[in-house]
């Protein structure tokens, strides 16, 4: 029992593990210079936020609301990804970019990455629109009250993230408890961003759909990217070719 849950692991994680294990020893904080700049900013934007001048400057520039006109509310879409919520804890959104953002930075790039997270983040804003004009008699709806609520945070774009790298490493029992855990969420508590997390990971997936079958169509599914062996035999880390 215990060999088979420690194959099952190495099959799960071992790849992906790999990975991250050869950039941060070759490359350590050089590895992940968009997280930590994510990191910085988001820390810089709580710090701002709080202060009786700074509150409004960051509403302005990074706060998105579903009554906001459309062109509003995309223009700020990029930012609100880092003005953490006030609500929540910030620690808790820098620990999941530290770690998320990481780990995708280094397994899948940096133009990748954040490619992932916007169209993330952008499907749960176009969603909440969606969803408060279907209304709250429909499963997908939302009541009219979610229209004034402020939209930020990098939870949404975690998630897709996640959900992408688990499934470009193929790490599916991983993706399964992310897309599990999003569901479990939303019918513990159904709110605007429960169903956000949810609008991500169908956004995410699609993408997935796409590449997969454009995968099929050249002739198979490539070796998912991974530490590059060198010459000696062991394993060494090279940054990937789509940053």
């Amino acid at each position: 029992m215990t060999r088979s849950a420690g194959d099952l692991a190495r099959r799960e994680w071992g790849p992906l593990y790999g990975t991250v294990r050869a950039a941060l020893v070759t490359g350590r904080w050089r590895a992940i210079p968009l997280t930590l700049a994510a990191v910085c900013l988001t820390g810089l934007f709580q710090l701002i936020q709080n202060q009786d001048w700074g509150y409004q400057p960051v509403q302005n520039i990074g706060a998105v609301r579903a009554s906001d006109p459309l062109w509003l509310a995309l223009l700020r879409t990029p930012l609100s990804l880092f003005v953490p919520a006030l609500d929540l804890p910030v620690w808790g959104a820098l620990a999941q970019i530290l770690v998320v953002f990481g780990i995708a930075e280094i397994c899948l790039g940096r133009r990748r990455t954040l490619g992932v997270a916007y169209l993330a983040t952008l499907a749960g804003t176009l969603y909440a629109r969606v969803g408060i004009a279907l209304g709250p008699d429909t499963p997908l709806g939302l009541p009219a009250s979610d229209a004034q609520v402020v939209d930020t945070g990098p939870s949404a774009a975690v998630v897709g993230l996640a959900v992408y790298v688990c499934w470009t490493y193929r790490a599916w029992f991983t993706g399964g408890l992310v897309v599990l855990a999003m569901v479990v969420e939303v019918l513990v508590k159904s709110n605007l961003a429960g169903k956000e997390h949810l609008a991500a990971i169908a956004a995410i997936a699609a993408v997935c759909a796409v590449r997969t079958l454009r995968q099929r169509a050249s002739g198979g599914p490539p070796s998912p990217p991974g530490p590059c062996p060198d010459r000696s035999g062991t394993r060494s880390w090279k940054p990937p070719t789509t940053s």
